[in-house]
């Protein structure tokens, strides 16, 4: 689900370089300040585009980005930063002929382009709800780029909230794409990929048919089984704090006592999202603001919800 506050602001500047030129590959700016562990990281991925696309050598980028949340915290910035570069290196190469300009072909090519920056952001290149993996059940499907659901989603979730709980905005001390690497050879990873894959297609029914019941439980399931992993690879890591493991009771506890279909879910990091329906949002806010946000670092949290999907600034 693509959110609407949570975002990147990106421009990307370009101009030829020669051997003469002296002009690096990148210059890279986030939040007003140079940024030398992403410049490095973006450097490579750029590189790593040379033989498909040897134009963009030619050229010397300057990216400059922010964000209106905190990075690396474990609220999917590489996923929301990622996708930012991607349309932005599409725009390019389609303006150089390099790619088709027509909508769909270039939003594919996009979303692409930001997969092999960061998997998870080749879905936030579309709004709304957008599933990324093949399944021959699904058409349109691919392990290359995100689609936007080929499907209609039930009028249950077309205005779905989330309350984004900042526990902590500290930098993750173990990266997702570290955490990935962990699962080669993980000996529970073959079973997760394959419940992962089954319960993809019963969260897809789920969304067809509004049934919030399945809805809360793989979500809230996929979220534990995440972290599970995280636990028990080797060498093992823990994101999730106590302020965590608070917030997320008192969301079972509230769901039971008041029958409101609120639940959460996590991303590799210690913030939670809490995903309810717009119609409950006043009683929603005013719970955040009598109890969870305790468990909030200085009362920080975003209040988010499904999103129309990026949109070119200029």
């Amino acid at each position: 689900m693509t959110l609407s506050k949570a975002c990147t602001e990106m421009m990307l500047e370009f101009q030829p370089r020669n051997d003469k030129s002296g002009l690096p590959l990148l210059e890279f700016w986030f939040e007003g300040g140079k940024q030398e562990k992403f410049e490095k990281k973006i450097e490579g991925y750029l590189q790593s585009l040379f033989i498909e696309y040897p134009l963009i050598k030619e050229y010397h980028f300057k990216i400059s980005s922010a964000n209106t949340f905190p990075h690396s915290t474990g609220i999917a910035s590489s996923a929301s930063s990622m996708s930012a570069l991607g349309l932005c290196l599409a725009d390019f190469l389609s303006r150089a002929g390099e790619i088709s300009n027509e909508p769909q072909a270039f939003l594919q090519e996009a979303s692409r382009l930001s997969r092999l920056a960061s998997g998870s952001a080749c879905r936030s290149v579309y709004g709304g709800y957008v599933i990324w993996g093949y399944l021959p059940q699904l058409p349109g499907t691919s392990d290359e780029f995100g689609i936007t659901v080929p499907f209609e989603v039930s009028p249950v979730f077309r205005e779905m909230k989330d309350a984004i709980l900042v526990v902590s905005s500290k930098e993750k001390e173990v990266s997702s794409r570290a955490g990935h690497s962990l699962m080669d050879g993980h000996p529970y990873a073959g079973k997760r990929y394959e419940s992962a894959m089954q319960n993809l297609l019963e969260l897809s029914g789920a969304l067809m048919s509004g049934d919030l019941d399945k809805f809360i439980h793989i979500t809230e399931s996929e979220a534990l089984n995440l972290h599970a992993l995280m636990m028990t690879s080797d060498p093992s890591y823990f994101l999730i704090e106590p302020g965590t493991v608070n917030i997320v009771n008192r969301i079972r506890q509230f769901r039971k006592e008041t029958s409101i279909p609120v639940c959460f879910t996590l991303d590799a990091g210690p913030n939670v999202h809490m995903l309810y329906l717009a119609k409950y949002e006043e009683r929603i806010k005013e719970w955040i603001k009598d109890e969870l946000i305790e468990s909030c670092e200085s009362g920080k949290w975003i209040d988010d919800g499904i999103g129309k999907g990026p949109y070119k600034l200029v």
